[in-house]
């Protein structure tokens, strides 16, 4: 079967990877990035002072969230994979500079009834959670927009979603890095995010596709 990707990565996942450029050191530094648990940097730009009531908990009225968060994201060739993960909140996604290609997992298309959004379902296995296979979505961002590339994009809440980096469109190797900013709404909490395992990617798409996927989860995800 071809391969669902539109465009290779600009590294091999088992390999070791090469320092920080210079000018991304600078980056990095200038703009205060900490590295990320789904790879990658990041830094929190803003958290809305204004609470708002928590919609995934909506059975706790003192349960509160942010109004809106954001941050700045970067992905370089040192930390060029953001691995599978999804938040309860809708997520978007502002290009500055780079080119990367999103990968989407839609599993809130498949959840269970009893598992809203693909979330609660406690003590449900995974062939329980779902009614089938989701579907897959795959897009460049980058800033020729008149060939399909996105410079804007969003991604709701419950789906998977991976990005990585990739070549600039003449040819370089874009040792410049993917920088994005991301908007959360409501804020974003680390308890409504969680990484794609092993065992869910091999249930929500077809084995072939799991096959080819497998290196962009986390390999430390339970």
């Amino acid at each position: 079967m071809a391969s669902p990707f539109l465009l290779k990565p600009t590294f091999t996942p088992s390999s070791p990877a090469p320092p920080e450029s210079p000018y991304l050191k600078s980056l990095i530094s200038h703009l205060s990035l900490q590295p990320h648990p789904e790879g990658g940097y990041f830094v929190e730009t803003d958290r809305d002072t204004l609470r708002v009531p928590n919609p995934f908990d909506p059975w706790d009225p003192n349960s509160t969230r942010s109004a809106s968060t954001s941050i700045h994201y970067l992905l370089t060739p040192s930390s060029p994979l953001g691995h599978f993960h999804r938040n309860k909140g809708r997520t978007v996604h502002t290009l500055h500079k780079g080119r990367g290609v999103y990968v989407l997992v839609h599993a809130d298309e498949v959840a269970a009834e009893e598992c809203a959004g693909g979330y609660g379902g406690d003590g449900l296995s995974e062939r329980e959670r779902w009614t089938g296979k989701a579907r897959v979505e795959v897009f460049v961002v980058g800033m020729d927009l008149l060939k399909g590339e996105r410079c804007q994009w969003i991604v709701n809440g419950g789906k998977y979603k991976c990005s990585y980096l990739v070549a600039d469109e003449d040819g370089g190797n874009s040792s410049e890095g993917l920088l994005i900013s991301e908007t959360v709404v409501p804020g974003f909490e680390y308890e409504d995010h969680d990484f794609m395992t092993k065992a869910r990617l091999e249930m929500l798409v077809r084995a072939e596709q799991a096959k080819e996927m497998d290196w962009m989860l986390r390999k430390t995800a339970s």
